[in-house]
């Protein structure tokens, strides 16, 4: 079983930059598709990114297409989220998870979930 630990959210104006990074402990990470999630307050949670088990193939929500990439380190047991031209909408919390199976852009396909992290954008 994986355990997932997001960090570096926090504070930005709009139109900066954050990158996110989500720590795996308990088994490779090259075992699991991966995604990024966010979930605003009183807001359904949302798809972001993914990216398959080598990183070879990724896909993200239109919104953030050209601004957000998503990478993994399979020898770090690390996923990135790097998300430039921040906009104020885009403040959620951020939750990284995995999927031994199909991944995709549906919450119900991923059974392992961090934390979260607190993205903030405002001026």
């Amino acid at each position: 079983q994986v355990q997932l630990v997001e960090s570096g959210g926090g504070l930005v104006q709009p139109g900066g930059s954050l990158r996110l990074s989500c720590a795996a402990t308990g088994r490779t990470l090259n075992s699991y598709r991966m995604g990024w999630f966010r979930q605003a307050p009183g807001k359904e949670r949302e798809f972001v990114a993914a990216i398959n088990w080598i990183g070879r193939t990724t896909y993200a929500t239109d919104s953030v297409k050209g601004r957000f990439t998503i990478s993994r380190d399979n020898a770090k047991n690390t996923l990135y989220l790097q998300m430039n031209s921040l906009e104020p909408e885009e403040t959620a919390v951020y939750y990284c998870a995995a999927s031994p199976y199909t991944g995709g852009d549906s919450p119900r396909n991923y059974g392992y979930w961090g934390q979260g992290t607190q993205v903030t954008v405002s001026s």
